[in-house]
């Protein structure tokens, strides 16, 4: 699966704090992997109950057999080793980056920002035709030079070794990250957790950013709203994301209170870590867009074998806690609207808001939106980011 023609590209930094990595995953762990899936203890279930209480067993079965029997990490450590990773040190956290320069020399630099429980993986399809247009039948003058960070306490930056790693502290280090790699200007974009750091980034690096593309916004009325202002489809929109947000689903309330009982069962099970992350891709993509189980499976080894089932749900906790309020993103954004998201914004309340200066609204796509439909998102990352290039 090629998706950067031509050679490898390693930029040269000539800077001693940028540390080239490579996914080198000892076969021990491999084999007490396939190990722990063979041992599994399996619960019992409800018959004919479906996905009504959970990920059904017959379902997850068969989706450990594969994993155990089939399923070929060494393609996929190459694969992801295709690509030029490093790591840097910020604010006292190992943080784990892709970055892939454009052969194109005016090429817009772009951070992409994944959220729970996705990954870099998230945005491996959309890598070759940002960053080389040309080579895929695109124009030369949308390129992109990528910045594909993973949070602290995420894969391979690995487990946070202290409190405070929330939202605002992340997009601190993303704006220290992009000035250690020498970008004077740059733009932004993530769906889930990515949007909320994204919108934060711009805050706190306002003059060296030109806009943030989303592809996930809650729209929050203000106090003198009037719904009567509203067609029926954004009431509907407007009721079912204030519904999101009132009443948080089990895993959000248990991330962001009890993460470290949780971290137990997900470290040591590997069973466990795949059903719970598979339920959200079941639960949050289109179902005609549903997501391969080689990727998803190469997503859920980026927790396990990092370990970091626990310091990712961390970020929950931390930003909970922190109770931080984002304010009115500073600068351009564009936002992209999937049918199958958690919760669809209301153009006229996030226009109040923000200087929305691109809208458009996908009749296909959920959640997982760079995994689930990455040809329209390049589409759209390409048509939003137009209007900054110099």
């Amino acid at each position: 699966m090629e998706l950067i023609k031509g050679k490898k590209n390693y930029p040269d930094f000539n800077n001693e704090e940028i540390r080239p990595f490579s996914i080198e995953i000892p076969q021990g762990e491999l084999d007490d992997l396939r190990e722990r899936l063979a041992r599994t203890r399996w619960p019992d279930e409800l018959a004919e109950e479906g996905w009504n209480y959970g990920v059904p067993l017959d379902y997850l079965r068969k989706l450990a057999d594969y994993w155990r029997d089939t399923y070929d990490w060494r393609k996929h450590e190459a694969w992801l080793n295709g690509f030029p990773h490093y790591t840097i040190t910020i604010d006292g956290a190992n943080i784990h980056f892709l970055h892939v320069r454009s052969p194109e020399p005016d090429a817009l630099p772009l951070i992409l920002t994944h959220g729970w429980p996705g990954s870099i993986v998230e945005f491996l399809d959309m890598i070759g035709p940002l960053v080389d247009p040309k080579a895929y039948g695109g124009n030369p003058n949308d390129a992109f030079h990528l910045v594909i960070p993973s949070i602290p306490g995420f894969g391979f930056s690995g487990p946070t070794r202290e409190q405070g790693w929330n939202v605002n502290r992340v997009a601190r280090a993303w704006a220290e990250l992009m000035s250690r790699l020498g970008y004077a200007r740059y733009g932004a974009q993530g769906g889930d957790w990515g949007a909320f750091i994204s919108r934060a980034l711009a805050e706190v690096d306002q003059e060296h950013m030109c806009g943030v593309h989303l592809n996930y916004l809650h729209t929050i009325p203000a106090d003198d709203f009037d719904p009567n202002e509203l067609s029926q489809e954004e009431r509907d929109r407007l009721e079912r994301s204030q519904r999101y947000r009132s009443t948080p689903a089990g895993y959000m309330r248990l991330q962001a209170t009890r993460p470290q009982t949780l971290s137990y069962a997900l470290t040591d099970s590997p069973v466990g870590q795949l059903a719970w992350i598979v339920e959200k891709f079941w639960e949050w993509t289109d179902p005609a867009c549903r997501v391969d189980e080689d990727r998803i499976l190469t997503n859920v080894m980026l927790y396990w074998l990092t370990g970091t089932a626990g310091s990712s749900a961390r970020l929950y906790y931390e930003n909970f806690k922190s109770k931080g309020v984002l304010n009115p993103c500073p600068v351009p954004m564009g936002i992209a609207v999937l049918p199958y998201e958690l919760a669809m914004p209301v153009r006229s309340l996030a226009e109040r808001e923000h200087s929305v200066v691109h809208w458009t609204e996908f009749d296909r796509g959920g959640h997982f939106a760079a995994m689930e439909v990455p040809d329209l998102m390049v589409q759209d990352l390409r048509m939003f980011f137009r209007q900054f290039r110099k």
